[in-house]
Order: structure tokens, then sequence, then C-alpha cells
């Protein structure tokens, strides 16, 4: 087995959420490519074939919201709820929590996610996301998506992993498109910037303004 690029605490399990509809899974082949990537990086058991049964095993007449987690061990849980439905716009607010870059754990989706869990709790009234600065005041990402910003020369960026952030599906489709790049962001590029969209795998392009409480 590989050795781990980080201590994994005990019992933490990798997640891939994403939408099953009829027509199929969209960008199914980067939620497998970013699974096994991150099992191999911190000594998980990936059995491809099990994985796929998993996803075989899903089905229906309605599209459903898919949260599929892999153990250590290499065992396979998924659970299915309500597809959320699409909102036209998200509030955005910084967090007054830093993250720390250098958490390799950062690169990873698990289910090690107290810090985003405790500040998607506490989200003020009219305010649907917070977006975490790192400790070198870079932006990285929301409790739930990544970001996108355009410029007012109207180029996109999205901030680096090195920032610390997590390397979402949705996130690497526009960068594989060549629609997105990648760039150190800060707070006054977030502020200055002309749009910007919150990205998830689940819930596709959000756009997004700035709370400036």
């Amino acid at each position: 087995m590989e050795s781990t690029v980080c201590p994994v605490p005990a019992g933490t399990r990798l997640i891939e959420t994403f939408a099953w509809r009829p027509e199929g899974i969209a960008r199914l082949e980067l939620h497998l490519q970013r699974l096994a990537q991150s099992a191999r990086a911190l000594g998980f058991v990936f059995d491809p074939v099990r994985v796929a049964e998993a996803i075989d095993a899903l089905g229906g007449d309605v599209s459903l919201r898919c949260r599929m987690t892999l153990g250590a061990a290499g065992d396979v849980e998924t659970t299915t709820a309500a597809l959320p439905e699409a909102t036209a716009q998200w509030t955005v607010r910084i967090a007054p929590e830093r993250l720390r870059s250098e958490d390799a754990l950062l690169r990873h989706k698990t289910t090690r996610r107290e810090v985003y869990d405790r500040w998607r709790a506490d989200l003020p009234d009219g305010v649907q996301e917070w977006l975490f600065l790192n400790e070198r005041d870079e932006l990285c990402e929301g409790t739930i998506t990544n970001v996108v910003l355009t410029m007012p020369d109207g180029e996109r960026l999205t901030p680096p992993l090195s920032s610390g952030c997590l390397p979402g599906v949705y996130r690497q489709s526009l960068l594989d498109a060549g629609s997105v790049r990648e760039a150190v962001l800060t707070e006054k590029d977030l502020r200055h910037a002309k749009d910007i969209v919150l990205t998830n795998a689940l819930r596709g392009e959000i756009a997004a303004v700035l709370s400036h409480a």
C-alpha cells in the first residue's frame, strides 16, 4: 500500500456527491478519477468494480442527490435524497476563520469536514455561503463550493489547490475546457471582481454577490 501524504484520522471516508438523473451522471469520469486519485494518495483500497456496482444500483424515475463514500478498506456506501432546487443567486460572506494551506487533506473530499460543517450551520439570515481565506490572505473556497471570479479584464480565474481548496469536479471540467485558469486570488480580487460564480458538481454554476456586512 502506498504511504499516505498525511495522517488520516480513523474512520475517515472519501466522498463523491453528484446528481443522478435518468439520462445519466454528468462528469462521471471526473468523479471516478478524483476518487481513485484520493484513494491512492491516502492509502485507501479502490476497487473500480465495487464502485461501478454501487453506481449501477442507483435508479428511479426522478433525479436524485447521491452521496457515495469510500472507506479505507474499500467498502462503498451510497445514500440518496431529493435533488435540491436550482437557485438563481447566492449571497456570500467571508468567514472569519482561516484555512491552513499546508493541510493536505483539503485537497481530498473526505468526511473530515468539521470546519465547513460548523460554518455552514451558522449561516446568517440571507447568506447562503461562506468563503474562506488562508493564512496568507489568499482566497480558497466555500463550505460546499469552489469559486470562480470574472476579473475586470474578462478573464475567469479560480484559486489553485496550493491555496488550500478542493479539486472540485465541476471546477476541473471548466479547467479542462480552457474556460477558467488557476491564479492566486485575494480578498481584494474578490471585492473587485466583475462577477462571482460558485461551482459544485451537484448544483453546477451559481451566481453570487458578496455581502459587505
